[in-house]
């Protein structure tokens, strides 16, 4: 018996996952360091969509921490934070530094350029693909105010708010 999501699950869960993404600029890449600490760095996603093979994309420098970290400890964490809307998404994956000239091509944008002068061809320009394994995310739909009513709520009574939003689980692989 499998536990892999049945193909129109997974697509749903991928479709669900870049709609509560897609429009976070900064994600924070944490990598294990070698000396075993977590080390998180902002950094922005290159996606356009997520497609069929659940891969987050990334540009970093070839020489900096972050690659020497997943080169060793292939494991991260994403995190994307949007507080204006009280949305927040942890994404769990497997990182790799990937060669395809194409790809940074496909994904090259102009504001790339601010790091990587060279254009999609530098010579810093590491492409790092992060394979999603899991992702949970905390979606809180009600305005400001109605957050605030329902946490005086339980302040006065004592009992912790159940209905401040969603939070949910997305497994993709």
């Amino acid at each position: 018996m499998s536990n892999a999501p049945h193909p129109d699950d997974a697509a749903a869960e991928r479709d669900q996952l870049w709609s509560l993404i897609k429009g976070i600029r900064f994600a924070l890449f944490t990598t294990r360091h070698g000396n075993g600490h977590l080390h998180g760095r902002p950094m922005t996603m290159q996606n356009r969509a997520i497609g069929e093979d659940d891969r987050l994309w990334f540009f970093m420098s070839a020489q900096g921490a972050p690659v020497s970290d997943l080169l060793v400890e292939p494991q991260v964490n994403i995190g994307y934070a949007d507080p204006g809307e009280d949305r927040y998404v942890s994404v769990s994956g497997t990182a790799a530094v990937v060669d395809d000239a194409a790809m940074k091509h496909a994904l090259w944008s102009p504001m790339a350029a601010a790091w990587f002068p060279g254009g999609a061809d530098d010579s810093d320009l590491a492409l790092v693909q992060v394979r999603i394994s899991h992702a949970s995310y905390w979606d809180v739909q009600d305005s400001k105010l109605t957050q605030v009513v329902k946490m005086t709520r339980a302040a006065i009574t004592g009992t912790p708010p159940t209905d401040l939003g969603e939070h949910g689980e997305l497994r993709l692989t």
